[in-house]
């Protein structure tokens, strides 16, 4: 055998090789956000439902104990102050809830991701009053 007839093959990645592995991890990640960011959204709008709820539950607390319900003016800062919540929770978009008092029936609002009234999609406006989604709270 001649001598520089084996020659030994340097190991490793070339830059080509390393070029398709990234592009394929980048389109794995552009398919999972594309997936994914939708899910956020309802997730959201989920919460703030659930968070209407309890809300509701606390309402049904103050007005066992006062025989009526926070006016507009005070709105549910009531909730905190006869300590019947231990802070108001935030929407989840990171807003305070609106709450009104109309007809004599407590409603409370979140002006969705836009934190404006109106507003389509993640920037919908929710409402207590609102029906339920098919599917409910997902609870």
């Amino acid at each position: 055998m001649r001598k520089g007839a084996r020659r030994h093959r340097a190991r490793g990645m070339t830059l080509i090789e390393i070029m398709v592995v990234i592009t394929i991890l980048g389109l794995i990640m552009a398919a999972v956000g594309v997936a994914v960011i939708p899910q956020l959204d309802q997730a959201r709008q989920r919460r703030a439902r659930m968070d209407f709820h309890a809300l509701r539950d606390a309402l049904k607390v103050y007005y066992a104990k006062k025989g009526r319900f926070p006016d507009t003016a005070t709105g549910l800062r009531e909730l905190v102050d006869h300590h019947i919540l231990e802070t108001l929770p935030k929407d989840p978009w990171g807003n305070e809830y609106i709450y009104m008092k109309e007809g004599g029936k407590p409603r409370i609002t979140t002006y969705g991701g836009d934190g404006t009234a109106g507003g389509e999609g993640s920037d919908a406006d929710l409402c207590s009053c609102d029906p339920e989604p098919e599917g409910g709270t997902g609870s």
